[in-house]
């Protein structure tokens, strides 16, 4: 599917990774024929001038903001300049760009308003402490959310203009807050939430932002948010109304 130019913003958020950036903003704009827009987020290695010399628009952060902070940076480009979807991409070569059309295809008919690439759904297998953790959210954000959603960290997604309209103004920002308790937040602003198989690959280069300690304690801490999300929403609405 080759999607208008006019209508499609793909958001790259790349923190030193000049190896791949180039050859990912080729390959997304071959694809899908959209806008590209990396979002440099303090990378001090020349990603953000490899992107640009790919064709791709570039916001760079002064320093590393993490993952959801790119994002809402994005996202709130894409309502600034008007798109009416955005699609997520990693800047590490990870996410197939021509995944991206399925991911797509319900936001632009109007049936979905977040979809999420689940590599799960498509045969993706992990092992051990990180198998048991991802089912473990799969099964508490299923529930919360009234939808099947087998990849819930997945950071390949496709964004609808209500999606744009609601992100823009806040963000999660934390990291796997950005995945996970977005599409709780999604589901609490009435979003249609979808998940579709998609193809993961291995990294084209680069390191992963967080090592294994740190990602240890980040979960623990998601754990926390997604306990007490439901408590959270109640004192903002409470605080509106």
């Amino acid at each position: 599917m080759s999607v208008s130019r006019r209508q499609v913003l793909a958001i790259l958020p790349a923190l030193n990774e000049v190896q791949t950036v180039r050859e990912v903003v080729t390959e997304v704009r071959s694809a899908l024929g959209c806008d590209v827009l990396v979002v440099d987020d303090g990378s001090h290695d020349g990603t953000g001038a490899a992107a640009l010399a790919a064709g791709a628009s570039v916001i760079r952060h002064p320093f590393n903001l993490g993952v959801g902070a790119a994002i809402g940076t994005g996202i709130a480009f894409a309502r600034e300049r008007g798109y009416s979807a955005v699609i997520q991409i990693d800047a590490d070569g990870q996410h197939d760009a021509a995944s991206a059309s399925a991911l797509l295809v319900p936001v632009l008919d109007g049936s979905a308003d977040l979809v999420v690439g689940s590599r799960f759904a498509s045969g993706y297998k992990v092992s051990g402490a990180r198998a048991f953790g991802m089912r473990y959210l799969s099964r508490v954000v299923s529930r919360r959310v009234g939808v099947e959603i087998t990849d819930t960290t997945s950071g390949f997604r496709a964004f609808s203009s209500n999606a744009i309209a609601i992100f823009a103004v806040s963000y999660p920002t934390e990291y796997l807050s950005d995945t996970v308790e977005a599409l709780l937040d999604a589901h609490d602003a009435g979003l249609r939430i979808e998940e579709r198989p998609v193809v993961m690959r291995s990294r084209m280069g680069g390191t992963a932002s967080s090592g294994r300690l740190r990602s240890t304690y980040l979960f623990l801490r998601l754990l926390v948010v997604i306990l007490f999300h439901p408590l959270r929403r109640r004192r903002e609405q409470a605080a509106t109304s």
